[in-house]
């Protein structure tokens, strides 16, 4: 048996996610429980949080809004247990896209040019600033959940309500079509960096954990130099946000090849659709070595 304790895996919850975290958290589980972690499934959707009283450790498999953003890390932290990847900051931030861009963007790491959306807001003229096609989507959502591609002038207005339906921060992005890529952290180091290649307009809800036409290409293709000079990039991404343990850096390429940091993700998928495990083979690292190194980075404060 491992020396982790009794740990709470936790998955589900109530965020539009759910249904992701739930397929995340029970192939965590089963890999825990293969190399002999005492593991039990927690969902905080059915279960209150006192019934966390007992455990040593907790491996966070929730995604979106209540797991993901700092929320379940304060309660964590107020009960004293040890829980796997960033802490509550950091979450809290990485969650919010906006809160997120504005820090990237004071310490000179390249995003994509942005505006605000608001009722009020002059779309035309958002649409002619930013350029066609642009990207709309709520700032504290996950998972494509709420994201639009703008193609034509004059969508951009319904693309911002369908986006605030998910919440009241709206940003509308311009589009940086040369390539989507990943790159995935675990510990102090960034992994082999892959190249996502949908075949969807875009790489949507669908496209990440449904689909199996859309492609991984890992390694990516980029010339070794220029890989390492952005996995240390995406590297520094995380860090500027107080991210710990483990988590992906999303970046876009425009066709000039430079790179665009895109989100953060702390507590990235872990279905078998997901990109983190599939850098982490590439990197010589099995699912359930992924999981119990994850695990072991586990901490408070």
């Amino acid at each position: 048996m491992s020396d982790f304790g009794k740990v709470a895996v936790l998955f589900g919850g109530t965020s539009a996610e759910r249904e992701i975290s739930l397929k995340s958290g029970s192939r965590v589980l089963a890999a825990l429980r293969s190399q002999g972690v005492d593991a039990h499934a927690f969902d905080p959707a059915e279960r209150k949080l006192d019934e966390l009283a007992g455990f040593d450790r907790a491996f966070i498999a929730l995604h979106g809004r209540h797991g993901e953003d700092g929320t379940i890390q304060g309660a964590l932290e107020l009960m004293h247990i040890p829980y796997t990847g960033s802490g509550v900051m950091a979450s809290a931030v990485g969650m919010d896209k906006w809160r997120t861009k504005l820090l990237w963007r004071s310490v000179g790491l390249p995003i994509p040019e942005f505006v605000m959306l608001d009722a009020t807001s002059d779309f035309a003229a958002v649409e002619a600033q930013l350029g066609l096609p642009l990207f709309v989507k709520p700032a504290c959502e996950g998972s494509s959940i709420g994201v639009t591609k703008v193609r034509q002038a004059g969508e951009l207005h319904v693309a911002y309500l369908e986006a605030a339906k998910h919440d009241p921060l709206v940003i509308a992005e311009k589009g940086v079509l040369g390539g989507e890529y990943t790159a995935s952290i675990l510990g102090d180091e960034a992994l082999p960096i892959i190249k996502i290649e949908p075949a969807t307009d875009f790489y949507d809800y669908e496209a990440k954990y449904f689909r199996d036409d859309t492609a991984y290409r890992c390694p990516c293709g980029l010339p070794e130099a220029r890989e390492l000079d952005i996995r240390a990039q995406a590297l520094e991404a995380f860090r500027v946000l107080g991210c710990r343990g483990w988590g992906r850096v999303d970046f876009l390429m425009d066709e000039a090849g430079n790179a665009y940091m895109l989100e953060v993700n702390t507590s990235p998928g872990m279905t078998d659709h997901s990109l983190v495990p599939m850098a982490a083979r590439v990197a010589g690292i099995s699912y359930e070595a992924l999981v119990m190194r994850v695990l072991s980075l586990a901490t408070l404060g």
